[in-house]
């Protein structure tokens, strides 16, 4: 199946017959068309059923969508980059941080059909939410999970889905990237403290002096930040931050999105909303990285 722009564009053809014109599109299939068997799209642009009569629900519901299948290939970059470095294939795993910063940029661009709604706006449809809301999002959960922001507690949410539940219950109960990270890094010759190493996974990760001291290490020396064989390292800092600002970026958008559609409200899960908000924007993923600099 091609993805030719020029596809999308191609006009029609009357009498098309397959094959009698190289130039020509085939237009005849017996069932489905190849696209619809591998896109689904007659399923996902069947999956919007708006709550109200108000026209702006749909495009709140539409973005929503979208972001959660953003969340599904950012998860799966990164448990693909998680599972290059256990096997210390670190080019796989610089590719998959890579292809995930493109995808970061993408999902936080969904903010901008919702980054102007008015409070009019947004009232118009937000009871049709209920008790919904974002932080009830199991792929986002994941997401945060791989970042090493972890908590038992958001598992409750999702005790009436079995098959999510264990899902989340397994990635809680795993090595976030960042812990993969640092394993790789020990067993590249830095001295990360056994406590970090050994740490209870299901644990929200917590900043570490000997974790500061490896990337202070890895972008201070020249050997490791240039050259003979490190440089390598001092990429795989810079792509991990990359991910990071992209996140405080998304955290950030959310934020203000939110406190222009809906000010200093409750947010729609019972939630402080905006205060809640304010409080994960100030937070860092990967501490380190950032820290480390003030030293090199």
């Amino acid at each position: 199946m091609s993805h030719d722009p020029d596809v999308y564009e191609a006009e029609p053809v009357a009498d098309a017959v397959p094959g009698a014109d190289s130039e020509t599109p085939n237009l005849d299939f017996e069932g489905t068309t190849p696209y619809e068997d591998y896109v689904k799209a007659s399923v996902l642009t069947h999956l919007q059923h708006p709550l109200s009569d108000d026209p702006g629900e749909m495009v709140f519901l539409v973005t929503t969508q979208v972001m959660e299948l953003w969340f599904t290939v950012i998860v799966h970059e990164w448990e693909t980059a998680a599972k290059a470095l256990r096997e210390d294939d670190l080019p796989a795993a610089m590719a998959a941080l890579l292809r995930s910063t493109h995808e970061l940029e993408a999902l936080n661009a969904s903010w901008k059909p919702l980054a102007r709604l008015t409070p009019a706006q947004f009232n118009g449809y937000r009871s049709a939410l209920g008790e919904g809301s974002g932080f009830q999002s199991a792929m986002y959960r994941r997401m945060e999970f791989l970042l090493g922001d972890k908590a038992a507690s958001m598992l409750v949410p999702h005790r009436g889905s079995p098959r999510v539940h264990a899902e989340l219950e397994k990635a809680l109960a795993e090595p976030s990237l960042y812990d993969e990270v640092l394993r790789y890094l020990a067993r590249r010759g830095f001295e990360i403290q056994e406590s970090v190493l050994e740490r209870d996974l299901t644990q929200r990760y917590q900043p570490d002096p000997s974790v500061e001291a490896a990337w202070q290490r890895i972008y201070s020396e020249p050997a490791l930040a240039t050259g003979l064989g490190g440089g390598e390292l001092a990429q795989l800092g810079e792509a991990l931050t990359e991910v990071a600002e992209l996140v405080w970026r998304w955290r950030n958008d959310h934020l203000v999105a939110t406190r222009r559609a809906m000010g200093a409200k409750t947010g729609t899960g019972g939630s402080a909303g905006v205060a809640w908000l304010e409080k994960r924007a100030g937070k860092h993923v990967f501490p380190e990285l950032w820290t480390a600099r003030s030293h090199v």
